[in-house]
């Protein structure tokens, strides 16, 4: 038996027995995990447990105590009231390309941590990422200041259709036009609520909150996606992985249950309700957990109910009516959704799961990002598709808090540095994708570095 094959057996049967991570050995299974609801505010409460943070906040291997920054902080104050007591390493490393905010950061320092970090990433100096961020920062500076208008024009036309369509589908008399408008409400709803990934990711702003007319809370996406799978993407600590468990399995396991070989069935069974059911575990919270209405209940919670409100309103037409094709538009919305983003870019046997054998296991953060990440060229050809399907993926998971716009002109260093550092950037189709993704499925075993293509 080849050495590679030996130790994956032996990885796999250390994960069943003590839940340690596979591909990451050296680190903890992450706590609460497989327990509760899988909810964000769950997840922030087992990083907390594992990330040794001692109610601070940890940047490598310093604790800060940001408390009295918060309300100044440039971002917005959520970024900081939510990651408290965690490790927020990689948040920070890819959140701020600039150097102010390292500048900043010393004077908060506390002491040193106890602990070894619980995150198998670095951010050396001479590393790929930090290189990289380092030329990105400069690159910036040469470009026009107003290139995110057109990505903002592109949002605010989906929502005006949005709007229309939705209270032309109630208004309307006519079958064709009512189904017209109801398919028009809905791909515009679903792709609003992509698109408005884009604004989420940054400093608080008004586009960020049409996300919450999908019923879902962006201030739980924020958590599930920007803090989560952004930064640990398809390991162990990726909430949009785990998630879905135990009716999907993403990452390669032996003894899967029957069901799991049925996943795109599954998939299509319970991606039309995704929506509504995070608002309804969201709010079945403020009576599971003590506390939970105080701290992370907020005005825009309610923001998804304005749309009803604004079809009843602008249509005339009797509640019932409204409510009934409300709940089709959202359905579809979140089919379409789902259906984008679980075949964008992540879910593929050629793109690293936990589970598949590594040639380091502290790697390089940037250079991990790229080995869980594929490209699409026929969605990066245009701006309106990049914005609505997910696209620039590995350019926005190295450089999350750049407008979509931005990142199109940062493929000449990017490329460039991917060659030198020979990192992992590939593109692939979208058919490939969604092929990929059925496999990746029913996938039971790891792959070995050698079955690995890579494209420098």
């Amino acid at each position: 038996m080849p050495p590679n094959v030996k130790y994956l057996d032996v990885a796999f049967q250390r994960e069943v027995e003590k839940k340690t991570h596979v591909s990451f050995p050296q680190l903890k299974y992450p706590s609460l995990r497989d327990e509760g609801l899988r909810d964000p505010i769950q997840w922030l409460m087992g990083k907390a447990m594992d990330d040794g943070a001692e109610g601070l906040w940890r940047v490598h291997n310093g604790l800060y105590d940001l408390e009295e920054f918060i309300q100044r902080h440039p971002g917005g104050a959520e970024w900081l009231e939510l990651t408290k007591g965690t490790d927020i390493t990689e948040a920070f490393e890819c959140h701020h390309i600039g150097p102010l905010a390292e500048k900043m950061l010393k004077n908060y320092y506390v002491r040193d941590a106890k602990t070894a970090r619980n995150s198998p990433f670095t951010f050396k100096e001479d590393g790929f990422y930090r290189t990289l961020k380092r030329t990105v920062r400069d690159e910036i500076e040469k470009l026009p200041t107003n290139l995110s208008n057109h990505t903002d024009m592109i949002m605010d036309g989906l929502l005006v259709t949005c709007l229309v369509a939705s209270a032309l589908s109630c208004w309307a008399t006519n079958y064709w036009l009512v189904m017209g408008s109801y398919i028009v409400a809905s791909v515009s709803l679903g792709w609003a609520v992509i698109a408005a990934h884009n604004y989420l990711h940054r400093r608080t702003n008004w586009r960020m909150y049409i996300f919450n007319l999908s019923l879902w809370s962006y201030r739980d996406f924020r958590v599930s996606h920007a803090l989560s799978h952004h930064l640990y993407p398809n390991t162990l600590m990726d909430l949009e992985v785990s998630a879905l468990e135990p009716l999907v399995y993403w990452n390669p396991m032996r003894n899967k249950p029957l069901w799991a070989y049925f996943a795109i069935v599954i998939e299509q069974l319970l991606f039309p309700f995704m929506f509504i059911l995070s608002f309804c575990k969201r709010m079945s919270l403020i009576f599971l957990r003590k506390d939970f209405f105080e701290k992370h209940i907020r005005w825009h919670d309610g923001v998804g109910l304005l749309l009803p409100l604004w079809m009843y309103l602008a249509s005339g037409a009797n509640l019932h009516t409204v409510m009934v094709n409300w709940i089709w538009i959202v359905c579809s919305a979140s089919f379409i959704f789902y259906t984008t983003g679980s075949n964008a870019a992540h879910h593929h046997p050629q793109i690293f799961k936990d589970g598949d054998e590594v040639s380091d296991v502290t790697p390089d953060w940037g250079m991990h990002e790229l080995e869980a990440v594929m490209d699409r060229h026929e969605v990066n050809s245009s701006c309106f598709r990049v914005l609505v399907m997910f696209g620039h993926h590995a350019l926005h998971h190295l450089f999350p808090t750049l407008d979509h716009a931005v990142l199109e002109h940062l493929y000449p260093v990017f490329l460039e540095h991917c060659e030198k550092f020979k990192a992992n950037f590939r593109y692939m189709s979208q058919f490939e994708l969604f092929i990929g993704q059925i496999k990746q499925s029913v996938k039971t075993k790891p792959t070995l570095l050698s079955e690995k293509k890579r494209a420098f």
